[in-house]
C-alpha cells in the first residue's frame, strides 16, 4: 500500500501538442456514413458542424470509392483532413482491433464502494486480454478503507490512499502520476467493462495524434427495470450513442465522460484538473483539443454502468452535471454555449413564433435568401438549388430544436417568468415542452409510455438547468446561459481549401 498524503493538483495549463501528426502509411481510413458526394467525386458534405470539401482530381482518384490507405505524403495529408472534419473513419485492421493489450495500466478512482470495485476487478481479472494488466486502485478518503485494501488485494491491484477526499479528478491524477506503461485506462468504481473492450480502443492510437479514445457506456441490465431504468438505457448522460466519430467541441461529439476512457500518458501531461469536482472529463477534451491533439469516440467497445434509478439522487445527479457548466464556460469561451445558430435562422424562428402570415412570409424570404447565397458558393454541385435549400432548411430546423431545448432546459426560469405575464409565451412554453419530448421519444426509441417519457425528460431538464442557474449564481456570471452566434455559417459550409 502507498499512501499518498499531499501531492500538487493537476495544472489547467495546455498540453504540449503532439510532435508529429502525420499518419503511418498503412493507416486506413473510410468515408461515413453521412458524408455525400457529388457525382463526380469533387464535393462533399459531412461531418459535424457540417462542413462541404473540394477535392482535386487526384484527391477524387486517391479516395476511390470511399476507402484508401495510406502511402505517401498527399495520401496522409488527405485522410488527416477527412478525420478531423468527421467525414471519414479509420478502419484498422481486424489484427489490430483484437491485438494482444499491453504497455496499459488501468487506474480506478473509488471511494467506499467495495462491492462494486470488487464486481469491477473480477471483470478485469476474467477477461482474458486485461487479466494481467497492473491495476491501480486510488482510494480518495474512503470512510471504510479496510474493505477496499482488502478487495484491491484479493485481485492483485495496487493500493494509493488519499487520506482525504480530493475528488474523482485528483484521484485520477494520483493513478496517472504512478502510472509506468505508454497507456492509462481510467475506469470508475461503477463500470463493468464487456470482454475485448481495450483492444479496439488501443488500436486507435496507431494515429500518433490521438491522446484519448473512449468507448460507449451503456447501462447494466437488471432483473426488473423501472421508469427510470428505462429512461437511462436511452437518455443517460453518460451514453453517448452509437455514432463513432471525433470528440470536437460545439459539435455532436462534444466531449466523453471519463467513466471509461483510455489516454497516451505522454499526451495528457499533468492530467484532470484537480479543481474541478465536476466536468473535468469535459475539460481535459477540450484542452487537449486546443493543444492540437485528437480525441475519438468508439462505440463498438463498450463498458456497462450502473446508472442511478433512485428518483432523489438522480435528480441530485443532474442538478450537479449543471453546475459544472459555468467553470467550464469561463475557462473555455465559447465552447460549451446553450445555443449555436445563425443569426439568419434565429431570426427566422423568431418570425415562425409569431404564427400570423405576415412574419411567416419575411422568414420563408428570409431562407430563400440564404439559400440562393449558399447555392452561388457551390455551383459545382449535382444540384445547386436543391442542396442550398436543403441545407438552409436543415440549417433552420436545428435552430429550431435548439430554441426548445433552450427554452425548457437551459432557460427556463426565464421561460416560465415570461408565461406568468404572457399568454401567447404559456402557449410557447407548453408546445415547446410536449414536441420536445415526443421528438425524444421517438428518436431515442424508449421502450417507457409517452406521458412517462415526457414526463422524465421534463425533470432531467429541469434539474439540470437549476445546476445551470446556480452555478451561474456563484461563479457571478452569465457565460453558460449566453448563446454563440454562428456568424460565418455559410463560409463553413463552402470555405475549405481543395485538397492536394
Amino acid at each position: 500500500m502507498t499512501l499518498v498524503r499531499s501531492l500538487p493538483p493537476a495544472s489547467p495549463d495546455l498540453p504540449a501538442p503532439p510532435a508529429d501528426a502525420t499518419l503511418p502509411a498503412g493507416f486506413t481510413v473510410e468515408l461515413a456514413p453521412g458524408t455525400h458526394r457529388s457525382r463526380d467525386g469533387r464535393l462533399m458534405t459531412g461531418g459535424s458542424p457540417l462542413r462541404l470539401m473540394r477535392l482535386t482530381d487526384a484527391a477524387v482518384r486517391r479516395l476511390g470509392d470511399g476507402r484508401f490507405s495510406v502511402t505517401d505524403a498527399p495520401s496522409a495529408a488527405l485522410a488527416r483532413r477527412l478525420l478531423d472534419a468527421g467525414m471519414a473513419h479509420p478502419r484498422l485492421a481486424r489484427a489490430a482491433a483484437s491485438a494482444p493489450v499491453e504497455d496499459t495500466t488501468v487506474v480506478i478512482p473509488v471511494r467506499d464502494r467495495a462491492g462494486q470495485l470488487d464486481r469491477l476487478l473480477r471483470a478485469l481479472r476474467s477477461d482474458p486480454a486485461t487479466a494481467a494488466l497492473p491495476v491501480l486502485v486510488v482510494d480518495d478518503g474512503s470512510d471504510a478503507p479496510a474493505a477496499l485494501a482488502d478487495v484491491a488485494h484479493r485481485h492483485g491491484a495496487r493500493l494509493l490512499v488519499h487520506p482525504s477526499n480530493r475528488g474523482p479528478a485528483a484521484a485520477r491524477n494520483t493513478g496517472l502520476r504512478h502510472a509506468r506503461t505508454a497507456y492509462v485506462a481510467f475506469c470508475d468504481s461503477d463500470v463493468v467493462p464487456e470482454p475485448g473492450w481495450l483492444a479496439p480502443l488501443l488500436a486507435q492510437f496507431a494515429d500518433p495524434a490521438v491522446a484519448l479514445v473512449a468507448p460507449r457506456v451503456v447501462a447494466l441490465p437488471v432483473p426488473a427495470p423501472g421508469l427510470l431504468d428505462r429512461y437511462e438505457e436511452v437518455r443517460s448522460p453518460l451514453d453517448m450513442g452509437e455514432t463513432e466519430g471525433p470528440v470536437v467541441p460545439v459539435s455532436a461529439l462534444s466531449y466523453v465522460p471519463s467513466a471509461a476512457i483510455v489516454v497516451r500518458r505522454a499526451a495528457v501531461g499533468a492530467g484532470f484538473d484537480a479543481a474541478l469536482r465536476v466536468g473535468e472529463d469535459v475539460d481535459l477534451c477540450m484542452r487537449l483539443h486546443e493543444a492540437g491533439w485528437r480525441l475519438r469516440y468508439v462505440p463498438s467497445a463498450r463498458v456497462g454502468h450502473r446508472h442511478r434509478t433512485d428518483l432523489r439522487a438522480w435528480l441530485a445527479q443532474r442538478v450537479g452535471y449543471g453546475t459544472g457548466a459555468a467553470a467550464l464556460a469561463l475557462r473555455h469561451p465559447g465552447q460549451v454555449p446553450p445555443l449555436y445558430a445563425a443569426p439568419w435562422s434565429l431570426a427566422a424562428c423568431a418570425l415562425l413564433l409569431r404564427g400570423r402570415p405576415g412574419p411567416a412570409a419575411a422568414a420563408a424570404v428570409l431562407t430563400g435568401v440564404t439559400a440562393v447565397r449558399v447555392a452561388r458558393r457551390m455551383p459545382d454541385a449535382d444540384r445547386p438549388a436543391r442542396a442550398g435549400a436543403l441545407l438552409s432548411l436543415a440549417a433552420l430546423r436545428g435552430t429550431a430544436e435548439q430554441l426548445l431545448r433552450c427554452a425548457t432546459r437551459h432557460h427556463w426560469p426565464v421561460a416560465i417568468a415570461a408565461a406568468g405575464v404572457n399568454r401567447r409565451a404559456r402557449q410557447v412554453l407548453l408546445a415547446a415542452a410536449l414536441v420536445d419530448g415526443l421528438l425524444d421519444h421517438r428518436r431515442s426509441g424508449s421502450s417507457l409510455p409517452l406521458p412517462a417519457h415526457v414526463v422524465l425528460r421534463r425533470l432531467d431538464d429541469l434539474a439540470y438547468g437549476w445546476g445551470v442557474w446556480q452555478g451561474a449564481v456563484r461563479h457571478r456570471t452569465t457565460a453558460p446561459l449566453r448563446p454563440r452566434l454562428a456568424l460565418r455559417l455559410v463560409r463553413r459550409w463552402t470555405g475549405v481549401r481543395p485538397q492536394p
